[in-house]
């Protein structure tokens, strides 16, 4: 790609690292000096501009925690960026120890990524995306089990309640695949040698603080310890409004990713929504009747 190369200069070596769905459309480059960066395309030019606002602003706050923008192109929806060390924490096993640690380095960078720019008020109707949940649902219907959509639907009424949430700068997709960590070995010998990053900023926008916990919830699902360790990290723990907010974003984030792995053929994107819909009933069974259902 001409672009790449007036960024970065001749590139010898061009590897497809795009994630398992169509859309995906990510390149590891080598130079012929021998270093490395990542090409991005992204499928639409709201993921662009995304992506390439939050590196040009918060992002940089991160410092060696982030990527830098080398290039961008906004009439090819492209990105040239630098490598950052480590791989994606999802599917990574760790010790409790370990695990801990990683997840107190992930809630201080989040706090990072919040205290970049200070807070704003919510800009009026900037609550839960509750207008789109008709068609997720819809989209969703032929994987949800009985009751999912009735509780999803009670959800959305709870939301009308909620008192607004001030904005901060978000990632947005802050999920354990986005995450890398360092070091990239089995060795656990210091279990407090440990530097976390994130990428890929197509969702970056401002946004309440708990739109990131969203997709990070999944990952302490029934592990206490990692949940603490994260807002040791973070450095506060969630008022009582955040947590509201965060349970009714977090089904609506399930439906949406059900409808949208349906349509896509994504099966991750499905039994992950799934099991999140399960986790949130079941822990939140006593808003609605006794018998879990919508009154």
């Amino acid at each position: 790609m001409e672009f790449a190369e007036r960024a970065v200069g001749r590139i010898a070596q061009w590897t497809d690292t795009s994630w398992a769905r169509e859309e995906s459309r990510v390149w590891r480059v080598l130079g012929i000096q021998g270093s490395t960066w990542y090409v991005n395309v992204h499928q639409s030019e709201r993921f662009h501009s995304r992506e390439v606002r939050g590196l040009r602003t918060w992002a940089r706050e991160l410092g060696a925690a982030a990527p830098r923008l080398v290039a961008a192109d906004e009439t090819l929806r492209a990105v040239v960026l630098t490598a950052v060390p480590g791989h994606p924490l999802h599917g990574t096993v760790l010790t409790p120890d370990r695990e801990s640690v990683v997840f107190q380095r992930i809630g201080a960078l989040t706090r990072r990524i919040h205290q970049s720019s200070p807070p704003r008020p919510a800009p009026a109707g900037s609550g839960p995306a509750v207008a789109k949940a008709d068609r997720h649902l819809a989209g969703a219907r032929s994987h949800l089990l009985p009751g999912d959509e009735e509780f999803v639907r009670e959800l959305v009424r709870q939301a009308e309640d909620l008192p607004p949430l001030k904005w901060v700068e978000t990632h947005g997709d802050l999920q354990l695949r986005n995450v890398l960590f360092t070091p990239d070995t089995a060795d656990e010998s210091d279990a407090h040698d440990v530097f976390v990053a994130v990428i890929d900023f197509e969702r970056s926008e401002p946004g309440p603080a708990v739109r990131d916990l969203v997709r990070l919830s999944d990952a302490w699902a029934g592990r206490v310890d990692l949940f603490e360790a994260f807002l040791a990290g973070y450095g506060r723990s969630l008022t009582a409004a955040e947590e509201a907010r965060l349970v009714i974003d977090a089904a609506l984030d399930s439906v949406s990713g059900i409808a949208y792995g349906v349509a896509h053929q994504d099966p991750e994107l499905i039994e992950r929504g799934l099991r999140t819909l399960a986790r949130l009933r079941a822990e939140h069974r006593a808003a609605l009747s006794p018998t879990g259902d919508t009154t």
